[in-house]
């Protein structure tokens, strides 16, 4: 039996089959990433073409931009959103409507971060800027004017730095800040000549020719619009030439040289015509009106009136057209909106119920074939739980048992301390009363004997009596009865001091005398003093304490 051997051939068809697959997949992927990279640049070049078409066109502008948004949302291309919100709110913003137009401007804001494109992000400051300037918003306008100018000084954006000082001028020149608006425009014109653009140029010469026309500097203002006029015909721009001729007119009236101002107004209106611009037009009648009347023309005046209110008329048809036109092209597009997310809704409640179906029948057979399984579980562990819980429950209660007997004993023996301190402070106190009555009744029987003639025993009985006073007023039989009474009433003496902190020693004595509620002879006793004595010192603790007339010191000095 021979054995074959793989030939060199044989190993190369064997490992071709996997390159030659190797290379389909990859090729795959390939042509998938140039489809999809095609795709995103493919509405990028819609973009463009719209962006072109806007200004002639806006409501089927409009149509397009917002189906060219919902590409772009589906394919997740964030800049292709981002240009497409930003031309949107340039024709809303050119039909008046500054809201959704400035809504549409925030949107794109976002999305041109998202994609770090500064220099788009920087045109799209200067777009909200102009919103907020149409609003009469002129710090909320600089403010996004002077955002954009951080950026493109970051970008060294010349071209953009240019058109940004020229806006803040502008500004600047509407709200009568004409030296900082000739400073802007002044900084504009540099940005323009140094990259040699003969259309921007043109405009900062416009807007300085302007400052100077608002400040009544004629000739300033006159040689300004020369410049620009030679500059827009060299670049055969007819519609700001138009501008130019009716400011030169204007000038001219303003100087009392109404034959040649009628004439510049007169090439204005000549262009006008030609270019089909009927503002311009009706701009030209009205200052050609202006200028008959004051060269004292008044019915060539009252002609051109007449011709600049039909025009009125007919700017205002216009006008209504386009905005019905784009209202209506703003409501088509609603409509499909609202018919596309309302297929997409449909079809996804479709899927939700069919997928939602499908797992609630999975979880109904998986629910019983488990159910008794869980229930024997459930009951062996109700049953385990409980014996636990009644054993927990035993230990606690014995517990508890044994803690209120504890309770009990402590309770009982601080009653039985407090009983015994009671029974000491009664028979210390009634001790005292003894002691102090037999040492009185010894005062009076030497007070008797000293009376007696027998002088040779008066010495020696006034020193008794001298040791019967000072026995009297010794404060160690207080100090050893006010411990006593501390521990019997414990809080008496700080609930006392809350009422009056300056109480004399004496008042103090009174005060717990009072509390053990004896008889004012045994107080008067005790204290070594007479019943009148005794009455004065009430009275005293009565005024100490700030009682009012009718309460009762033994009751008030029982209840603390």
């Amino acid at each position: 039996m021979h054995q074959y051997l793989p030939t060199p051939l044989m190993k190369a068809n064997k490992y071709n089959r996997f390159y030659v697959l190797k290379k389909i997949f990859t090729s795959l992927i390939l042509l998938f990433c140039c489809i999809n990279a095609f795709a995103q640049t493919d509405i990028l070049i819609r973009l463009q073409l719209t962006d072109k078409q806007k200004q002639v066109y806006p409501d089927s502008a409009y149509t397009i931009l917002k189906g060219l948004l919902a590409e772009a949302v589906a394919e997740k291309n964030v800049l292709a959103q981002a240009i497409a919100l930003q031309q949107t709110g340039y024709i809303l913003y050119h039909n008046s409507s500054y809201a959704e137009a400035l809504n549409h401007y925030l949107q794109a804001d976002k999305l041109f971060h998202q994609t770090s494109r500064k220099d788009l992000i920087a045109k799209n400051l200067d777009n909200i800027g102009s919103i907020y300037y149409s609003n009469r918003q002129g710090n909320l306008s600089n403010r996004y004017f002077y955002e954009a100018l951080k950026i493109y000084q970051e970008l060294n954006d010349t071209a953009g730095l240019a058109t940004t000082y020229g806006m803040i001028g502008h500004i600047c020149e509407k709200t009568e800040k004409y030296d900082s608006a000739y400073y802007y425009q002044h900084l504009a014109l540099q940005y323009f000549m140094a990259i040699k653009n003969p259309q921007g140029i043109a405009d900062i010469y416009e807007n300085i020719a302007s400052i100077y026309e608002d400040k009544e500097i004629y000739d300033s203002s006159f040689a300004y619009y020369n410049k620009a006029l030679g500059y827009y015909e060299g670049g055969n721009d007819l519609i700001s030439q138009i501008n130019i001729r009716n400011n030169l007119g204007d000038i001219y009236r303003k100087t009392g040289r109404f034959k040649e101002g009628l004439e510049q107004t007169r090439l204005a209106l000549k262009l006008a015509v030609r270019t089909k611009e009927l503002f311009q037009i009706n701009s030209a009648y009205e200052d050609i009106a202006k200028a008959y009347h004051l060269m004292g023309m008044n019915d060539s005046a009252y002609y051109y009136n007449e011709l600049s209110r039909k025009q009125v008329l007919a700017i205002y048809s216009k006008e209504n057209s386009k905005q019905v036109a784009m209202i209506q092209a703003q409501y088509d597009t609603q409509q499909k909106n609202k018919e596309i997310q309302k297929l997409e809704n449909d079809k996804r409640s479709e899927f939700i119920i069919t997928v939602a179906t499908i797992i609630i029948i999975i979880l109904l057979l998986l629910l019983g074939t488990s159910i008794i399984s869980r229930q024997k579980i459930k009951i062996e562990a109700e049953r385990r739980i409980n014996e636990q819980e009644k054993n927990v429950y035993e230990t606690n209660y014995a517990l508890m048992q044994t803690d209120l007997q504890n309770k009990n004993l402590v309770e009982d023996n601080l009653k039985s301390e407090l009983d015994i301190r009671s029974r000491e402070l009664t028979s210390y106190t009634l001790n005292l009363i003894q002691k102090n009555q037999l040492l009185d009744d010894l005062k009076l029987k030497l007070t008797e004997l000293i009376k007696d003639d027998k002088r040779d025993h008066k010495k020696q009985i006034r020193e008794v009596l001298k040791q019967i006073d000072q026995d009297f007023n010794q404060a160690k039989y207080w100090d050893e009865l006010r411990v006593i009474f501390e521990q019997v009433h414990q809080s008496f003496f700080d609930n006392l001091n809350a009422h009056c902190s300056d109480l004399t020693a004496a008042e103090l004595r009174l005060a717990s005398l009072l509390k053990i509620n004896i008889t004012s002879s045994d107080m008067s006793t005790l204290l070594g003093i007479s019943q009148d004595s005794l009455r004065i010192s009430r009275y005293r603790l009565r005024k100490k304490l700030k009682l009012e007339q009718g309460t009762n010191l033994t009751a008030f000095i029982q209840n603390l």
